[in-house]
């Protein structure tokens, strides 16, 4: 419950009514039960971004603010100070009304978690954002990577209570769960659970059940103020040739509710002109909302308000599939049959075929397949007749190809009611098969490292090859692959060895080797150990 600040020079740091921000990821705390008529409490137009910046560089973090009367922004951050003014600057562009804090020269000591504070004398709005740097070399209990932190981050969460990590050094991401994940699971199905939580890296599935469903019904107490029934959701997918769709039954207890569209947390306008770019058609108590011209950028969450309450968010991803091999102009005899067929770049499991504006199904008329590996897609149009020429679509993602089909007039009277036996022609270019195999290299070879004796040190490279080259780490050319004392990671290509306390006996020439059916290559590294006497132990 709301309690009243004691004394006027306190730091307005008490307890008060939490609301929803438009921005996912932003907490604002009213301090009054009711605003003044025109009065407004804080909230970000644009929050700061997380940051993965090398060493000795820039960073910048930047946002903007609104509220009534304006309100006053500050910053801070999680463990570390800023009292350094040099190396921390805060400033404030009137012209923009954009705020940012500037650090200048960055080294590991400023990798944290930077706060943004919005304040007025109605409320308060904080959001997060992490600077991430990329580190060269070594530094005691602190774990460093050069150019990988977050795939490092991953491999400390598995080995946290291996003998020389403390536990409470163990890395983790700091504050709560993404509050954009829970925008988007409030309105998912419950058969999506599992893969939304997998990727936004939520392993407690009671605790966020327990949490979800307090959620859901604090946002059902807010929408009975305006709404009566709410049903039928359907998700935001691709219904045709660059248009995205999402729906649902809406019953208002006042029609003249307002009803407002975002897009990641910015308004964005619509009509109900279907030839803008974002729309709303109206059928009865449904409410289609479509997105045309679809283009990479309008990816997102997508969220649908009445007022100041959410009613629908759905997260649109857009594939990145192409056509390697589009579809081509088909000529057919009445009564024969005809076949388009393309070629993906990657593989995807069902593109959508379209004919005269319409999607095609799969039945009598039509027959839709898909090669084993998933990058063949074919359309049949059986008994082909005048009405079916025409031209026709396939579409994977974003991404379209027309073409025609002509259908000629049988001229042989005799087979009038017969099919033919000849099925189909198809023109299609001559293309080679794509051949993906490449052979084992370096993108990112192995640096020389010095480390202090009792230190931990880090190597790493990045690798590629098709098919996965096999990894093998060398240490004065003895396998370490089976050596405990060495962690040993390969993620996505990028491969690691880690020390996690150097000693004398470490000393050495260090060799990785990738190699596959189609070749071999290697990189090499010197580790020297400084300390006392450490030449002793060669």
């Amino acid at each position: 419950m709301w309690k009243k600040s004691r004394s006027p020079n306190t730091s307005r740091m008490y307890s008060g009514i939490k609301k929803r921000s438009k921005v996912p990821g932003v907490m604002i705390t009213q301090f009054i039960e009711v605003l003044p008529e025109g009065k407004s409490t804080p909230d970000f137009l644009r929050k700061p971004i997380a940051l993965t910046i090398q060493e000795g560089k820039l960073a910048i973090f930047k946002a903007n603010v609104c509220g009534d009367p304006k309100p006053e922004v500050t910053w801070g951050r999680a463990k570390g100070d800023m009292s350094d003014r040099e190396r921390f600057q805060k400033k404030y562009d009137e012209a923009t009304g954009e705020y940012t804090l500037e650090i200048h020269r960055v080294s590991g000591e400023e990798a944290d978690t930077y706060k943004c504070y919005a304040i007025n004398e109605y409320g308060k709005a904080i959001c997060t954002a992490a600077l991430n740097v990329i580190e060269v070399g070594f530094k005691k209990k602190r774990y460093m990577v050069y150019g990988f932190v977050p795939i490092l981050k991953q491999c400390f969460c598995h080995v946290s209570t291996r003998k020389g990590v403390d536990k409470q050094e163990a890395v983790k991401e700091p504050g709560e769960i993404d509050e954009r994940f829970w925008e988007i699971i409030m309105s998912a199905d419950r058969k999506d659970y599992e893969r939304i939580c997998a990727e936004f890296g939520v392993k407690d599935f009671r605790v966020m059940l327990k949490k979800l469903s307090e959620k859901k019904k604090e946002r059902q107490e807010e929408q009975a103020k305006y709404i009566e029934t709410i049903n039928n959701l359907k998700h935001i997918d691709i219904k045709g040739v660059g248009i995205a769709s999402f729906e649902f039954d809406l019953e208002l207890k006042d029609p003249a509710s307002r009803i407002f569209l975002y897009k990641d947390g910015v308004m964005i306008p619509y009509s109900d002109e279907e030839e803008m770019k974002h729309s709303l058609k109206t059928v009865g108590k449904k409410l289609i909302f479509s997105v045309r011209d679809l283009k990479a950028e309008d990816a997102g969450l997508y969220q649908v308000d009445v007022e100041e309450v959410n009613l629908f968010s759905t997260d649109f991803k857009i594939p990145t599939v192409d056509f390697i091999v589009k579809i081509q102009e088909v000529k057919a005899k009445e009564r024969e049959d005809a076949m388009f067929e393309c070629v993906l770049s990657h593989p995807w499991p069902r593109i959508k075929w379209m004919g005269k504006n319409a999607t095609l199904e799969e039945g009598e008329k039509y027959t839709i397949t898909v090669s084993e590996d998933k990058l063949i897609h074919r359309l049949l149009i059986k008994d082909c007749s005048q009405l079916d020429k025409g031209i026709y679509s396939a579409a994977a993602g974003i991404k379209t190809c027309s073409a025609w089909l002509l259908v000629e007039a049988d001229s042989d009277p005799a087979s009038h009611g017969k099919k033919k036996t000849h099925k189909f022609v198809v023109n299609m270019p001559a293309y080679k098969t794509c051949d993906l195999r490449t052979a084992p290299a370096f993108l990112v070879p192995l640096r020389q490292h010095t480390a202090p004796k009792g230190y931990e040190c880090y190597m790493s490279c990045a690798i590629k090859g098709n098919p996965k080259p096999r990894v093998t780490w060398y240490r004065n050319n003895i396998s370490l692959n089976t050596n405990t004392n060495y962690l040993i990671t390969n993620i996505c290509g990028v491969c690691s060895l880690l020390i996690l306390r150097v000693t004398p006996k470490d000393w050495g020439e260090y060799n990785i080797q990738i190699e596959s059916a189609l070749g071999r290559a290697e990189s090499s590294t010197k580790l020297t150990v400084r300390g006392e006497n450490s030449t002793d132990l060669l």
